[in-house]
C-alpha cells in the first residue's frame, strides 16, 4: 500500500465520509439497537466493561448491571479479525494512507491495530474519529456474521498511551476525593475512557458510576460512605 503524496491533506472529515458511503450506512440504519442500547448501538455498560479489559459484557460501574453472554469460539474471533482487517485496509486505500494492520485476540474479544505509520487523521480529537471508525468496523463484520462484534479497534497504540492517561487521571481523582471527602465529576469520556477510570478507582478503594448522556456522559467519585 503506498502513500500518496497528498496523504497529508486528508481529513478525519474525509475519512469518515468515505467510510459512511454506501452499504455501510445503509447497515447502520438497518440495525436495530434495541431498548438497552445507547444512540451509537451498543450498550454503555456492557461496552464500556469489555473496552481493553477483554472481560466480558460486565457493567461499566457498580450499579450498572448488563447480562452475560455465553462464551465466544476462538475460530469466530478469528473471523471476525480478517474481517475487520479487511475492512480497515479497504479504507487506508481510500484515503490514501499508509498502515501495517495486526490482527490480535485478548481474551474473549478480536482486536485489529493500525501500525507503523502516524496516522493521527484515524485517531481524530479526543479519539473522536477512531470510536466512529471501530463502530463502522463492527457494522462491517456484524454485516457479514450477522453477530453483534465487540472487536476493538487501534492505531499507532493510541488506546495503549490514552489507557496510562486515564489511570493517572483516576488515581489522583481518588485520591482528591478521599482526602476532601466530596465526590469529584470528570469531565466527558467515551465508553472505552470511563471504564479505564472506573478500574483504576476501584483499584484505589473508591467507588465510581457513570451519569448524563452521549456525548456528554461522564465519571462521578464518590468517597467512602
Amino acid at each position: 500500500m503506498s502513500q500518496a503524496d497528498n496523504a497529508g491533506t486528508v481529513t478525519s472529515g474525509d475519512i469518515a465520509g468515505q467510510a459512511l458511503a454506501g452499504d455501510e450506512a445503509d447497515e447502520a440504519a438497518r440495525i436495530d439497537p434495541g431498548p438497552d442500547h445507547d444512540s451509537d448501538g451498543l450498550a454503555d455498560g456492557a461496552d464500556e466493561a469489555g473496552d481493553e479489559a477483554a472481560a466480558g459484557d460486565e457493567a461499566e460501574a457498580p450499579g450498572d448491571e448488563a447480562p452475560a453472554e455465553p462464551a465466544v469460539d476462538p475460530a469466530d474471533l478469528e473471523q471476525e479479525s480478517e474481517i475487520a482487517a479487511d475492512y480497515v485496509e479497504g479504507l487506508l486505500d481510500v484515503a490514501d494512507l499508509d498502515g501495517d494492520i495486526d490482527m490480535d485476540v485478548e481474551g474473549d474479544r478480536a482486536l485489529v491495530s493500525v501500525v507503523g505509520a502516524t496516522l493521527e487523521e484515524l485517531i481524530g480529537p479526543r479519539g473522536e474519529v477512531l470510536e466512529a471508525l471501530q463502530e463502522l468496523t463492527r457494522l462491517a463484520v456484524h454485516r457479514q456474521t450477522g453477530n453483534r462484534t465487540r472487536i476493538m479497534l487501534d492505531v499507532g497504540g493510541y488506546r495503549a498511551r490514552r489507557r496510562t492517561e486515564l489511570t493517572e487521571l483516576g488515581t489522583d481523582a481518588a485520591d482528591e476525593v478521599r482526602a476532601s471527602g466530596v465526590p469529584r465529576r470528570l469531565e466527558a469520556m467515551t465508553p472505552f475512557e470511563r471504564k479505564v477510570v472506573h478500574d483504576a478507582v476501584a483499584a484505589a478503594g473508591l467507588r465510581s458510576e457513570s451519569e448524563g448522556e452521549e456525548p456528554n456522559r461522564r465519571v462521578v467519585v464518590f468517597p467512602v460512605s
